[in-house]
């Protein structure tokens, strides 16, 4: 096991951190923890709360849909495009520095969109953002794997991280329709108080980073820039595909542009003496599905809860706080993974914890799939409740598969691995049902149809969440066979 490359971690000894009961954190590691999961809360929940404020803020600034629209995928285009890059440049130019840098950057950013009178202003405000969180969400997640030693204890503090990364967008659900019925802009308001305050806390709390190897060995620019142009492409084709009319050859172009430029990537990175990525590290079969799991999970989810959402709305006519609050107990997840999931992973391992998340959600997006145009809220608690229950139990096991066994100069890297999984996975899934949804209603304007177009649309969720089921039995007879 590589030791935490920090120089607090250097400076402890070894039988310190051994002779610690296992599960039990360090002061120090206990606040290392509140800080990142705060950022990681930050981020989750500044992206549930614009969604519930976005017809607010249309009906402000006048905004037409594909305006509106812009402003989600402009953070999407930042946060997928930048990951990979985000997450090696922490490896690479320090954990602690990225950390703090781009936070302050994500709390002006997130600042001037509060501020915004026009569409331009909120794309460029959600683009950097979006950027921002790309740079400080891997650096946390490496931050918080090389403080705590692989064990016990790194798998529970990753668990209440991923639970607390969940739970932040289901709270923001709830929140951005608290805060927009007072004002929209305090959505964006709201992500520049906490910034404030994870930034004061992370100078004091968050350990120096170690000598740069950037400084030693140099940086890779030209796989800086071929990795980050390629994902780019591949994110926006990815987003394009919610308007399947606009340009299917445009969007075709697109994608096969963003393939390119990653296969450059890859020739480029085969012939450098110091590369961005060591692609070695993607030879492990184990962290390669953890991934493929992490892109299936939050495609059902996202997808799921996009369409609810829609349903909800549009066609029941609730309001946005209605609606946030009926999506509350898919914040569940929050308690469920660090109370629940530590103990399943303990008893049956992270591959069977992550095939029962699954079946389990497979479970509860086919049970919603008979959504009626009536449904009490009791006929769809059972399905919210078990969408919680799974992602729960799938969340926290995928990262830590996606980032154990990763040598500690690596673990920057593996983060942005996993996060951009999870990104694309999310963006491809919200993406897959409004394609679907909006080919099945056509021209009609029915509420019958328009039920009908969210049916075929959960087929989406349902279809990844059984994917996922494929990905995870294969895991578990790998491990049986190890």
């Amino acid at each position: 096991m590589s030791r935490p490359a920090t120089a607090a971690a250097a400076s402890r000894p070894a039988s310190a951190a051994a002779a610690r009961p296992p599960g039990r954190p360090a002061p120090r590691e206990l606040a290392v923890l509140v800080v990142v999961s705060g950022a990681i809360f930050l981020e989750g929940s500044d992206i549930g709360m614009l969604n519930v404020a976005l017809p607010a803020i249309r009906a402000d600034l006048g905004l037409s849909t594909a305006a509106l629209s812009g402003i989600v995928s402009a953070y999407v285009l930042g946060y997928g495009g930048f990951m990979l890059l985000g997450g090696r440049a922490a490896d690479l130019l320090g954990r602690r520095r990225m950390f703090l840098a781009w936070l302050a950057v994500f709390l002006v950013f997130s600042g001037l969109g509060g501020f915004a009178d026009d569409g331009g202003v909120l794309l460029l405000a959600r683009f950097v953002t979006g950027v921002a969180a790309a740079f400080l969400t891997p650096a946390g997640l490496s931050i918080l794997t090389t403080t705590f030693p692989e064990g016990p204890r790194r798998d529970r503090a990753v668990l209440v991280y991923s639970g607390i990364a969940a739970g932040g967008f289901s709270l923001g659900v709830v929140a951005g329709g608290l805060l927009a019925a007072v004002g929209w802009r305090w959505v964006f308001f709201a992500p520049v108080v906490l910034a404030a305050l994870l930034l004061v806390a992370a100078v004091r709390v968050l350990p120096r980073d170690a000598a740069r190897t950037a400084t030693r060995s140099g940086f890779d620019l030209t796989g800086a820039v071929t990795i980050t142009a390629g994902m780019l492409l591949v994110v926006y084709g990815v987003v394009r595909l919610e308007h399947p009319r606009d340009g299917v050859l445009t969007t075709v172009g697109v994608l096969a542009g963003g393939a390119a430029l990653l296969a450059v990537f890859v020739a480029v990175e085969r012939r450098s003496t110091a590369p961005l990525v060591r692609l070695g590290i993607l030879r492990s079969s184990a962290l390669v599905r953890a991934n493929l799991g992490a892109a299936l999970l939050t495609a059902a989810f996202f997808g799921f809860q996009f369409v609810v959402t829609l349903y909800l709305q549009e066609l029941r006519g609730w309001s946005s706080l209605e609606t946030g609050l009926a999506l509350l107990v898919l914040g569940a997840d929050v308690v469920l993974a660090p109370l629940l999931t530590p103990v399943l992973v303990r008893r049956f391992g992270n591959v069977r914890v992550v095939a029962g998340g699954f079946v389990i959600a497979a479970v509860a997006y086919v049970i919603f799939l008979g959504v009626g145009a009536d449904w009490p809220y009791a006929a769809m608690l059972p399905s919210f409740a078990l969408v919680a229950l799974a992602i729960g139990l799938t969340y926290g096991p995928l990262v830590s598969a996606a980032t154990d066994g990763v040598r500690a100069e690596e673990q920057g890297l593996a983060g942005g691995l996993v996060n951009t999984s999870f990104q694309l996975g999310a963006a491809l899934g919200i993406s897959g049902v409004t394609a679907v949804q909006v080919a099945a209603l056509g021209s009609a304007t029915s509420s019958d149809a328009l039920l009908e177009s969210y049916r075929a649309a959960l087929v989406v969720p349902a279809a990844a969440a059984a994917l996922g089921v494929v990905v995870a039995v294969v895991g578990v007879r790998a491990a049986r066979a190890r």
